[in-house]
């Protein structure tokens, strides 16, 4: 965005969005009855935000400290600290109050792609909890020491999660769908001394040997003395080097005693979270442990108003910091019972989500858009399978929601009943930090919602001052709160020079092109090196997906921009179609679409048809990856969280053929 040429002042997805009232009155449980609660609120959180979050905090439960002396203190420039001084701990808050409150309440439901079942109570996953960090303790384990996680979403992910905040330890969870080498490189950044894994675990049917896939890089690891592995296939073809090496329920039958939580300074590092890059060494994003429990536990709270009564499923896989925002410390801090599902949304059928709605009486999701485009796609012959009226809530991350897939699911998924509350958030913010307040204030189909109290932002043109409502910019965060990570892990300079040099350094840089509206709405309408100059004039990437996903029988879209001798950039549109819709609809048809809901200057060079979207198991669409296929005809960037790195050689020939 460095030239001067402005998006249109108010683009038409944005012009043709109409707010939309709850469906249900407010709890009653968030402060705030009405927009004009949320507004006020919102204004005084930023007048004082040390303050405001104080008051967060102060529903938590701290060890000494609290309330702090100071609420915070430095700046995003220098540095921060919220709550200095004060000592508490995460598994306390999310594990042991609800287990001395009501140890039998369910805490976590677990389905296996098998159709297998297990389940733990809070006293359960206390026990568990406490056992196994005696036993990282027992290993040498310390406060500060690092223990990387290689774990699917099961029952023990939980345990081990909660054994480091108790004891102090460093966790790094790893995506299970990762190659050994992008495995390794993340150990090897770390330095981690044990490894929690699973022998093998289950995508679509097929058999991911975690255990082989680790031992192929461990001897390039030397700082790594324990692997802890977790038998979730039984397979007796896992090998096993002792006494490095050591079964989960092996290791807990031996250790006797329970430990106990230790007190941890507010702004201790808790764990790490890698982001991919394309090129670039991957990023080890550093989040504190108290300041993460704070705004986790705000964040699931206003996106989703759990209570201890609610049945709620967060389907992100937990290497990605989803899970852990809105199950592994979110929802377990609000007291709720959650689903942890192993497989694939849509396998061994395309009604598997609405099967375990129903079957559990699931009343609150949270997801990403993809899934609510995956099921459209597949029609409403599966949903019309299951009675899932008792569900309230589907709240989002992850991708923009564009307006088509939000009426379709208000519609058909809710008949009219359901509350979408689409959000917006980054591995960086450790939140997702604009979101509707369930309950109160309305949505907007297509937006973000408004930010949440205690999180101040800013929208900057091209000369770095403050853009107009309804013009695109560079999204900024002025202020910093709980959950904003505070390095990366062994690199403070590119932590400095990445966030905080193009806006300066006394803002952190989303690299997110947005706007906010009339309403008080922000739309992320995609990265900012993601804009498309088409011949001097900047269009959106998320604008020219949701034409495209406006049309009847489309079921998913991306744009990207490719070079062109006259225009600068041209956009290029891949189009995936609903069932029973092939040969339906034709790229000439699409393209007119294009040019009839944002102009002439939005004809692309081409829209290809495919069959699939390269994906992350979040979801997330890989445009890069189809950047690559369609300039260079092949792959070289980082493919290892793919859900199925399979899909590229077939993306290949389809592209090849409609050249």
């Amino acid at each position: 965005m460095s030239d001067t040429e402005a998006l249109p002042e108010l683009p038409p997805m944005v012009r043709d969005s109409q707010l939309v009232p709850p469906p249900r009155k407010p709890s009653g449980r968030l402060g705030m009855e009405t927009l004009q609660d949320y507004q006020d609120l919102y204004r005084k959180s930023l007048t004082s935000p040390g303050s405001y979050w104080v008051s967060v905090a102060s529903e938590l439960e701290w060890l000494s400290g609290w309330p702090p002396d100071v609420a915070m203190t430095g700046d995003l420039e220098s540095g921060f600290q919220y709550f200095p001084g004060a000592y508490g701990n995460t598994s306390i808050n999310c594990v042991d109050r609800h287990a001395r409150e009501n140890p039998q309440r369910t805490a976590i439901h677990w389905i296996g792609e098998d159709g297998s079942e297990r389940h733990w109570t809070y006293g359960d996953l206390l026990e568990q909890t406490a056992r196994f960090a005696q036993a990282l303790t027992e290993m040498g384990v310390k406060k500060g020491d690092v223990v990387a996680i290689l774990l699917p979403n099961l029952l023990e992910t939980f345990a081990t999660v909660h054994a480091c905040y108790r004891i102090g330890a460093i966790y790094n969870i790893i995506f299970s769908g990762f190659s050994p080498q992008a495995l390794a490189d993340r150990i090897e950044d770390t330095g981690a001394k044990v490894v929690v894994t699973a022998d093998e675990a289950f995508r679509r049917g097929n058999t991911i040997s975690l255990k082989k896939n680790l031992d192929s890089v461990l001897s390039y690891l030397p700082t790594i003395e324990h692997v802890v592995v977790v038998r979730r296939s039984g397979s007796t073809d896992v090998p096993m080097s002792a006494p490095r090496d050591v079964y989960w329920d092996d290791l807990l039958e031996r250790t006797t005693s329970l430990a106990e939580p230790v007190a941890m300074e507010a702004n201790e590092p808790a764990f790490i979270i890698y982001t991919s890059g394309t090129s670039a060494k991957p990023k080890g994003l550093v989040h504190s442990g108290l300041g993460f429990l704070v705004g986790a536990y705000h964040n699931t709270k206003m996106a989703v108003d759990l209570c201890p009564e609610d049945v709620y499923w967060c389907t992100a896989d937990t290497g990605w910091l989803t899970f852990p925002i809105f199950e592994l410390v979110g929802a377990t801090a609000m007291g709720a019972t959650m689903l942890a599902y192993e497989g694939a949304l849509d396998f061994p059928a395309p009604d598997r989500f609405y099967d375990i709605v129903e079957r559990y009486r699931v009343n609150k999701v949270f997801t990403a858009p993809t899934l609510l485009r995956m099921l459209a796609r597949y029609g409403v012959q599966w949903l019309e399978k299951h009675d899932i009226s008792h569900l309230e809530l589907i709240s989002l991350v992850g991708e923009p929601l564009d307006a088509k897939t939000w009426h379709w699911t208000h519609d058909n998924v809710g008949q009219g009943n359901l509350e979408i509350n689409n959000t917006y958030g980054q591995s960086e913010t450790g939140s997702a930090w604009t979101s509707s307040i369930v309950g109160v204030t309305p949505a907007k189909p297509g937006s973000c919602g408004p930010a949440l109290p205690g999180h101040s932002y800013t929208i900057l043109d091209s000369d770095n001052n403050p853009a107009p409502r309804g013009q695109v910019g560079f999204l900024a965060l002025d202020k910093p709160f709980p959950t904003l990570f505070r390095d990366i892990w062994r690199d403070h300079e590119r932590y400095k020079t990445q966030y905080f040099t193009r806006l300066g350094p006394a803002l952190y840089d989303t690299a997110d092109a947005a706007l906010e509206d009339e309403d008080g709405h922000v739309w992320v309408v995609g990265r900012v090196d993601g804009v498309i100059n088409v011949a001097a004039h900047r269009l959106s990437t998320m604008e020219m997906e949701s034409a495209l996903l406006s049309m009847p029988g489309v079921a998913e879209a991306a744009v990207i921009g490719v070079a062109d001798d006259t225009k600068g950039q041209v956009p290029v549109g891949f189009v995936t179609l609903a069932a029973g819709k092939d040969g339906s609809i034709s790229e000439a048809d699409l393209a007119d679409r294009l040019v009839e809901s944002i102009g002439p200057i939005a004809r692309p060079k081409q829209i290809y048809l495919l069959s699939t979207m390269p994906r992350t198991r979040s979801g997330k669409i890989v445009r890069r990856l189809l950047q690559e296929l369609v300039t260079t005809g092949t792959v070289e960037g980082d493919t290892t969280g793919l859900e199925d790195p399979e899909v590229l050689d077939k993306l290949k020939e389809e592209l090849t053929v409609q050249r």
